[in-house]
């Protein structure tokens, strides 16, 4: 299967998009996709998130748009149905992993703790998300399991800035990170598409390790 991880290689950040209102879904991806961050990540935390990735799916092909906040075997199938082509969860359970797996799409579960890793490297997986990332020990302790876990890919989400991005990217075991610091909430409030897209690209600008 297909990784998450490998599914937009060249860009090091992967956006995790909240939507209030669907119709403003494909002006925003189309923004992201400009200004180079093409894998965005629609969260299932509103009434609007299914049909956002369904109008995301349709009318920007650009796009690579999945799900996030994925945490029941329904959130799965509402997200495949309307055409994920991956899904991230904030954590893991073995009922939600099998959901993840039938589905037949790259999928990210969360971990924060390297118990969590050790028992999904059993279980075969390799590429995670590491969240809450800052509050659950940042670079320092994200960086120190690189050494016993090398096997483990990661992506961190969770209170990650512009100006910490670099030092995870810079991690032999981060394949790129996710954040919402090029989606601020005035400039959504406004629909200022032209900012958003400036600030993707000073995000896809950042270099991976």
């Amino acid at each position: 299967m297909t990784s998450v991880l490998d599914l937009a290689p060249a860009a090091p950040v992967v956006p995790v998009v909240v939507i209030e209102d669907a119709a403003d879904a494909v002006p925003l991806a189309r923004a992201l996709v400009a200004g180079g961050l093409p894998l965005i990540e629609v969260t299932l935390r509103t009434p609007a998130a299914l049909d956002a990735i369904r109008a995301i799916g349709r009318e920007v092909p650009e796009a690579v748009v999945g799900a996030g906040t994925v945490v029941s075997a329904a959130g799965v199938a509402n997200a495949a149905g309307a055409g994920a082509r991956f899904l991230v969860s904030p954590g893991w359970t073995g009922g939600l992993l099998d959901a993840m797996r039938g589905s037949g799409l790259p999928f990210l579960p969360g971990v924060s703790t390297a118990s969590e890793v050790v028992t999904l490297l059993e279980q075969g997986v390799t590429d995670m998300k590491f969240f809450p990332a800052q509050a659950a020990g940042g670079v320092p302790y994200l960086g120190s399991l690189a050494g016993p876990l090398p096997q483990a890919r990661f992506c961190p989400t969770g209170g990650i800035s512009l100006g910490t991005a670099p030092a995870y990217l810079s991690l032999p075991n981060v394949a790129c990170v996710g954040g919402t610091w090029m989606l601020p909430a005035d400039a959504l409030a406004a629909r200022d598409w032209a900012r958003v897209e400036a600030l993707a690209r000073e995000a896809a600008a950042l270099a991976a390790g």
